[in-house]
């Protein structure tokens, strides 16, 4: 299984980035080999409006079964992420990417 985080830095300390659209970087756990790799969002501070979208599309292409956010996506980027038939938990702001996944595996985070 494929888990995506919205995070503020690339590893397993990195704090959870409440923004969806937003957000610094994605990070990808990989369950089935053990790995954590991520993609750098940063680039998205220069768009004006479809943020969440553009987010959205790179999700698409890491082709996760599961995102953690802080407050979750907008409503466009909602709609594109339900095509995508992932799981997003929310409530993981404050915690760190490690704090988050074990949360997730606890099932102390709310399904979106």
């Amino acid at each position: 299984m494929k888990i995506a985080f919205t995070a503020k830095g690339t590893d397993w300390e990195a704090q959870i980035d409440p923004r969806f659209g937003r957000t610094d970087f994605l990070l990808i756990y990989n369950e089935e080999n053990d790995t954590l790799s991520h993609v750098d969002n940063r680039d998205i501070e220069s768009i004006g409006h479809g943020a969440g979208t553009k987010t959205s599309g790179l999700l698409y292409d890491l082709n996760p079964n599961v995102l953690i956010t802080g407050n979750g996506p907008g409503n466009n980027a909602a709609v594109a992420l339900k095509q995508l038939s992932l799981k997003i938990y929310i409530g993981a702001g404050g915690m760190s990417v490690k704090q988050a996944y074990n949360a997730y595996k606890n099932k102390e985070l709310r399904e979106y």
